[in-house]
């Protein structure tokens, strides 16, 4: 019965795939799909979903965040579950964590914290006539309650505002809503799309795919320094964004909200629309994704509405396959810049990789960030000054058990960041931070 059965979803097949079809399928799927789908008796339109969220003629693996590329040959952590025209997805990673700043208590701004930095997100695609495409999206973070509204301890890190006071050398926060958005695509041809979007929240066309997204920093559990200087929009309370691909170039541009989400965690901030962003992304190779943006940013921080800023960002993400179920290695460069109306430019520039050797992972990090005086809440010690600040971090991930969809990992990494001599009396010379974790995240589908 079995055999019969295959022979008829082949024949099924058979006569409903063009030549080029079958080719490009045989090229691209390998013989366990096949036996998967001939097994369940999916047909074309259930292939056809395992598509980009915004575009019927790219692959699911380019996802990033918000309407972001990433590489086609992205590793995929998710559930996924198809249905006529219909597909379904839920991503997620959650930390159990004891973090420590300063190891050895060399200075005075180092802290301690046993929390649960956590995100969680669903998305829905379904398909529309012959040429449609709808998105919608949802993301969560339980951050306001497992890591508190004030934040984790972050030596260096700054951004955001709390009880009227700059969070710095803390790491603010996400929202409980940190997406809601829906999106548009409508297909021209095979090659070329046009789309549109909005979020309240969502993301703005700027910067590289959040760092959360991003495969190269999945197993370390804080943010990056430069965070606020590359991809902090990823949360933004009213976002428009429209869009168009011509095979491998997508142009976008966005209006959007400027100011950061406030500190109340659990509401809806008002929709402003006083900014805007466009971004040029371009994937050479199923294994890169490079893209250029810049965003004309309207009163970003609460405690300073008299600073604009215009964020200038560049990166190149690259996701390669060493064998074609467990191992590969996701890396990224990030160049990020803000220059405010007050005529100051701040730069900044992230490395970051993850090498997965089947349940193992050895993931590194490292930072150089210019930050004012005023933005460590610093002015009224030191006048006005720039300070250079570099970090490294290395980490260390393995896999202990996993179910049908999910998996647990254990961790540990440790950071070294080499303060400028003017901060060695706050911060210490080499302040060492390090962590231990548990690591809960969906299982790596396993398809190229």
């Amino acid at each position: 019965m079995r055999m019969n059965m295959s022979r008829h979803h082949k024949h099924v097949m058979s006569d409903t795939m063009k030549p080029g079809m079958k080719m490009n399928m045989r090229k691209n799927m390998s013989m366990g799909q096949m036996n998967d789908i001939m097994r369940h008796g999916m047909n074309m339109d259930h292939m056809n979903m395992m598509s980009h969220s915004y575009s019927r003629n790219l692959p699911m693996g380019r996802n990033g965040s918000g309407t972001s590329w990433m590489p086609d040959a992205n590793p995929m952590y998710m559930y996924m579950k198809m249905e006529n025209k219909s597909m379904f997805m839920i991503h997620g990673n959650i930390f159990l964590r004891y973090t420590k700043q300063d190891l050895f208590d060399k200075g005075s701004r180092g802290g301690h914290h046993f929390d649960a930095p956590n995100w969680f997100m669903a998305m829905y695609n379904r398909y529309i006539g012959s040429k449609g495409l709808f998105n919608a999206t949802a993301m969560i973070s339980l951050d306001p309650l497992l890591v508190t509204r004030a934040g984790y301890p972050l030596l260096f890190q700054s951004g955001e505002a709390y009880k009227g006071k700059k969070l710095v050398d803390r790491q603010h926060p996400h929202d409980l809503f940190s997406g809601l958005s829906i999106g548009y695509t409508e297909m021209l041809n095979k090659y070329a799309d046009v789309f549109a979007y909005f979020g309240y929240p969502g993301e703005p066309a700027l910067g590289p795919p959040a760092f959360m997204h991003r495969i190269s920093a999945m197993n370390n559990p804080d943010a990056p320094l430069g965070h606020h200087w590359q991809d902090a929009t990823h949360i933004t309370f009213g976002v428009g964004t429209l869009g168009f691909r011509y095979k491998n170039f997508k142009l976008e541009g966005s209006i959007f909200t400027g100011r950061e989400p406030d500190e109340h965690r659990y509401d809806f901030d008002k929709m402003r629309f006083d900014s805007y962003s466009y971004r040029l992304s371009f994937n050479p190779s199923k294994n890169l994704a490079l893209q250029f943006s810049q965003g004309f940013i309207q009163s970003p921080e609460l405690l300073e509405p008299q600073i604009n800023i215009t964020r200038t960002t560049a990166s190149i993400v690259q996701s390669l396959w060493l064998n074609e179920r467990t191992s590969y290695l996701a890396q990224c460069l990030i160049w990020g810049m803000n220059h405010s109306n007050a005529g100051t430019n701040e730069q900044s520039l992230l490395y970051e990789a993850n090498l997965q050797l089947n349940k193992q992972a050895l993931y590194g990090r490292y930072e150089f960030v210019q930050k004012s005086s005023e933005e460590l809440d610093l002015q009224n010690e030191f006048g006005e000054i720039k300070f250079n600040i570099n970090a490294a971090t290395l980490g260390y991930n393995r896999t202990i058990c996993t179910s049908a969809n999910v998996q647990l990992a254990a961790g540990a990494q440790a950071t070294i960041n080499f303060a400028p001599r003017e901060l060695q009396t706050l911060y210490g010379r080499t302040p060492l931070g390090a962590e231990v974790y548990l690591q809960l995240k969906p299982n790596l589908r396993k398809h190229e």
